[in-house]
């Protein structure tokens, strides 16, 4: 039994009795592979929601149901019901996009959304503010692009993420690949999403086969990463699977694999904490699939499906042990896995500005703040990148940390690009402190419904207080990473941070401080339910003595455990796990 990353004490300890499956395995029972009911809520002109148990199935096909909570209570005093409109999340592994496709999915955001697009910590775009009588207008357009929704969301692997400049060398476009056969390897099978949104050929349900998932798919949420040291750009150790790279000469040998790192947790639950994956071993490329899939049916077989608390995966290896989780996807794989071979991580997040890569095509690493892309005043960049994209020979590249990145420009059209950076105001990056270029926030209000607190709408004014602390302590150029979210389901990964806000209530957050800048050591909670002045007075503090008492090249999150700040409180600081 592993102990609890977060807390003092192993959770195992803390579930419930093994009893009635959950509410939501019933939903998938009854769904019939995923169509559910979705059909008749669409027609249904008299409401702009879904029906009951459409709510929940319409998230296999990529898609959440959500209301305007700024608007809420003022509808709820008319008589009307909320504001109902649909988020919508593409499946786009590694976040690769041609300049076409950026178009495409530009004028959609116009036509259909709020006339902007959302890049995502999952390497996704996200529409915002999509109405129900247009959702398969809407679904439809997007394939057209050749890009779908399936499995964005829902109990099965999610987008796959993949280092985002996957063509600094020629084994970065190889490892690039195998993260998109990934992805395709573990799509659901059923054609319930051609059905409902593109008008395919209705299947027989009796015909229907899930190799992989079986009829009832995952108890929860499955998260897949692949990663390109020394960069930990995807923050590997957060996810259910990970394959971190190992290239030696510019040749890819194969993976070092992890599983069972996860965030989400519930406020005052303490059944549930974040918690970093486990290194298993190594595989070679040939392998990766195979492991995939053995990762992923022991999953299936063997998750918690009475609680979705402690469903997902990092719960099933706490309960059983690392030992028999590897035994058992050995057993499925029908081989040992070699021993893991050495590797670095030097730092987390993107690189910013213009990197050359072996083919002599430049990168240039976009800042997009909570990586919303609209057109407004000082900042055009909708307009902006659809500019870049009219002129572009490469492709657009999406960040798990909120950014993009315009790859493969040739060098005689550098100038044609950053011209264009500069006239749209896309060039962000060069004016910005390292603080506000790394931080990260979720959407929260008004649009998520499991928001307690600001977090996208406030990372602007936190940005600046935080920046004047800095600065009192001659600080203001040095990095930190700050990363604040609505709530603790960790869709921002705030657990990795050196300084992590999580919403409890309107204006009042839990402090957790001491992520590393590698990825591999999880934040602390420091102090909950505190307000504004309250985190920015302890930052005062901790960053002035920080100023005085640092050795030259150490990190804020390195400082706080090395000084003894963050000992006895709750959490333990636990490094990457080991086989």
């Amino acid at each position: 039994m592993r102990p609890n990353p977060f807390r003092s004490f192993a959770g195992a300890a803390y579930r419930g009795p093994m009893s009635t499956l959950t509410a939501q395995e019933g939903i998938k029972t009854r769904s019939r592979y995923l169509r559910g009911t979705l059909g008749e809520s669409l027609a249904d002109g008299a409401t702009g929601a879904v029906a009951g148990d459409d709510v929940f199935v319409i998230k296999f096909h990529g898609s959440y149901i959500q209301d305007d909570r700024d608007r809420r209570e003022a509808r709820r005093a008319a008589k009307l019901e909320p504001d109902w409109t649909f988020m919508i999340r593409t499946r786009t592994p590694g976040g690769v996009l041609t300049p076409s496709q950026w178009l495409g999915l530009s004028a959609i955001a116009r036509e259909y959304g709020d006339e902007g697009l959302r890049l995502t910590t999952r390497q996704a775009i996200q529409f915002h503010g999509v109405i129900k009588r247009e959702l398969k207008a809407t679904m439809a357009a997007i394939n057209a692009q050749l890009i779908d929704t399936i499995a964005a969301c829902g109990d099965v692997n999610r987008n796959v993420l993949c280092s985002p400049n996957p063509v600094e060398s020629r084994a970065h476009a190889e490892v690039y690949e195998w993260a998109r056969r990934i992805s395709e390897h573990l799509l659901p099978n059923t054609r319930a999403y051609h059905e409902l949104w593109l008008d395919g050929e209705k299947q027989a349900l009796e015909g229907v086969v899930e190799p992989i998932y079986g009829p009832t798919y995952l108890p929860r949420k499955f998260k897949t990463a692949v990663v390109i040291p020394p960069q930990n750009d995807v923050d590997i150790f957060a996810h259910d699977l990970g394959y971190i790279a190992i290239i030696e000469d510019g040749r890819l040998l194969g993976f070092n694999v992890t599983a069972g790192g996860g965030l989400g947790t519930s406020h005052g639950n303490l059944k549930t904490y974040p918690r970093l994956a486990d290194l298993l071993g190594f595989i070679t490329p040939e392998q990766t699939l195979a492991f995939a899939e053995a990762v992923l049916t022991t999953q299936r077989d063997f998750g918690d499906r009475t609680s979705r608390d402690n469903s997902k995966l990092k719960y099933t290896i706490i309960d059983r042990g690392v030992d028999w989780f590897k035994a058992e996807v050995e057993r499925r794989l029908g081989f040992e896995l070699a021993p893991a071979r050495p590797f670095v991580f030097t730092g987390q997040g993107d690189r910013f500005g213009w990197h050359e890569g072996a083919d002599g095509r430049w990168h240039l690493n976009l800042r997009i703040p909570a990586g919303r892309i609209r057109d407004t005043v000082d900042r055009p960049w909708l307009s902006g990148l659809e500019a870049i994209a009219r002129v572009h020979q490469g492709d657009f590249r999406l960040s798990p940390n909120q950014n993009l990145v315009v790859a493969g420009v040739p060098a005689a059209h550098r100038d044609e690009i950053e011209a264009l950076v500069r006239q749209y105001a896309l060039d962000l990056y060069t004016s910005q402190t390292p603080l506000q270029r790394d931080a990260l926030a979720c959407v929260a209000f008004p649009t998520c419904p499991l928001a307690m607190a600001e977090a996208e709408r406030y990372l602007p004014d936190l940005l600046g207080k935080v920046s004047a602390v800095q600065a009192n302590h001659g600080l203001l150029n040095d990095p930190l990473v700050l990363r604040i979210t609505g709530c603790p389901n960790g869709c921002a990964r705030p657990y990795l941070a050196e300084v992590a806000l999580i919403g409890k209530a309107l204006g009042r957050y839990n402090l957790l401080l001491g992520g590393s800048v590698q990825g591999d050591r999880l934040a602390v909670l420091y102090r909950e339910n505190i307000d504004e002045p309250e985190f920015l007075g302890v930052l005062e503090n901790l960053l002035g003595r920080y100023a005085a008492e640092r050795d030259v090249g150490e990190r804020f999150g390195d400082f706080l455990h090395r000084r003894g700040v963050l000992d006895g409180l709750h959490g333990v600081h636990r490094e990457r796990g080991a086989a």
